[in-house]
């Protein structure tokens, strides 16, 4: 196959995958992060003092890690017996009955019980779509890939930030309160998109109608080259990727990775609120901006990754700038300047995420890739559990945002220096 036939059935395969891979990636962000909008309406209905509240909410928001964290890699070794069709259809169904049950929550108990359910019931999709796609592209392919995937989550910021605005000024329509019509509404599209991938999604390239019998053979081929090419990723086994230092280090660096993410997540509308005093539509709107800017340099670092196959470096040159985004946040004492830094760090924080998944996924295939993937996403997770629950803490104590986003800094610097450690051999292969 000629380099112009080639680039022409990898298009013709990203077109056929990801944007549907791409809208139950959004639906999942949206449903994952949208108790950041219902926060400005939660206080009074889970019955806390002001003084705690952002304790409550933190742990709250941070408990759907701990379910995610403690499901990960069950369900990504599932998904690669059983197929990702069902699996992914399995995922999506039943998250989107647990998000828009989150509508009922009337006290703490219960919102800290939704919310770990729902980290439980999500537990598998990413990681089981980084998966997917390493049944699809080859290495060089990957990191653009991944990053057209998990613009996702910007894409999700963009719409979901000026539609959860909206759906919370719906209060007392109906009989229901705003954050009630939020958790409703924003569940009930992952029951639909569960259903349209049960039917649409084939579980490998010899699986797909669209694909000729000559463009099959050259997939398989060629994923079937690289890995023997690849001497550390041949007959690498579950074992040993679970016990491997440098996926351990990959755990930490994508840990640091997700206390900066959902730090700023979970917390921003609140922020925009605070500086802003205006109704929650406008809160949705400005909120939506930063993710304009990084679904733009996302994928020019993704690309860029790809084409000179370097990985480290556009790992850590986006958390040093996410890094910097919160230090000036905090120092700028003019909110609008400071607004500007925060995006930076948004920018930062989201174009690392494609070559980092490129990076981690050269090292492993088979079952070491279904259960290594799923560990440094589960443990890398927990960041999503220290992150708004750290930045609660810090809040309600010193009352103020400043501390919290000198940490989130200092974590993301941290990163950017690990991520330059990795070396870049492969790991070797048991003998």
């Amino acid at each position: 196959m000629t380099a112009l036939e080639s680039h022409n059935l990898y298009s013709k395969i990203t077109w056929r995958l990801i944007p549907l891979l791409f809208i139950c990636y959004i639906i999942a962000y949206i449903d994952r992060i949208n108790v950041g909008f219902a926060k400005l309406q939660l206080q009074e209905v889970l019955g806390v003092d002001e003084r705690v509240f952002g304790s409550v909410y933190g742990l709250g928001a941070g408990l759907f890690f701990i379910g995610y964290f403690l499901f990960e890699v069950p369900s990504n070794l599932i998904l690669q017996r059983i197929g990702a069709r069902i699996w992914i259809a399995r995922i999506m169904i039943v998250w989107g009955i647990i998000s828009s049950s989150m509508m009922f929550i009337h006290n703490i108990k219960t919102f800290y019980l939704v919310r770990f359910l729902l980290g439980v019931a999500e537990a598998g999709f990413y990681p089981g779509v980084i998966l997917y796609l390493t049944y699809w592209f080859p290495d060089k392919e990957r990191a653009r890939t991944v990053a057209l995937f998990a613009t996702g989550t910007v894409i999700a910021g963009i719409v979901g930030s000026p539609l959860s605005g909206a759906i919370l000024e719906l209060h007392g329509w109906a009989g229901l309160e705003g954050w009630q019509w939020l958790f409703l509404l924003e569940g009930i599209p992952a029951v639909i998109m569960g259903l349209v991938v049960f039917i649409v999604l084939p579980d490998r390239p010899q699986n797909a109608k669209w694909l000729s019998s000559s463009e099959k053979d050259w997939i398989s081929l060629r994923l079937e080259e690289e890995t023997l090419q690849s001497k550390g990723r041949a007959h690498f086994r579950l074992s040993k990727a679970l016990t491997s230092g440098r996926i351990w280090l990959l755990c930490l660096i994508y840990f640091l990775l997700t206390v900066g993410i959902y730090g700023y997540e979970m917390w921003l509308p609140s922020i925009i609120k605070e500086f802003s005093q205006t109704n929650y539509y406008v809160v949705g709107l400005i909120n939506a901006i930063p993710y304009l800017a990084a679904v733009v340099v996302m994928l020019i670092i993704g690309y860029h990754s790809d084409k000179t196959g370097e990985r480290r470096w556009h790992v850590a040159g986006p958390a040093f700038a996410a890094a910097a985004g919160f230090a000036l946040s905090a120092y700028l004492k003019n909110p609008y300047l400071a607004m500007i830094a925060l995006m930076t760090a948004l920018v930062g924080l989201k174009s690392a995420m494609g070559p980092f998944w490129a990076l981690s996924t050269t090292f492993l295939s088979g079952t070491a890739a279904a259960g290594g993937i799923a560990l440094i996403n589960s443990v890398g997770n927990l960041g999503g559990f220290v992150g708004p629950t750290l930045v609660g803490i810090v809040n309600d104590r010193t009352g103020s945002i400043v501390m919290s986003l000198w940490i989130l800094g200092a974590a993301l610097l941290l990163m950017g220096v690990l991520i330059l450690t990795i070396r870049r051999t492969r790991l070797k292969a048991p003998a």
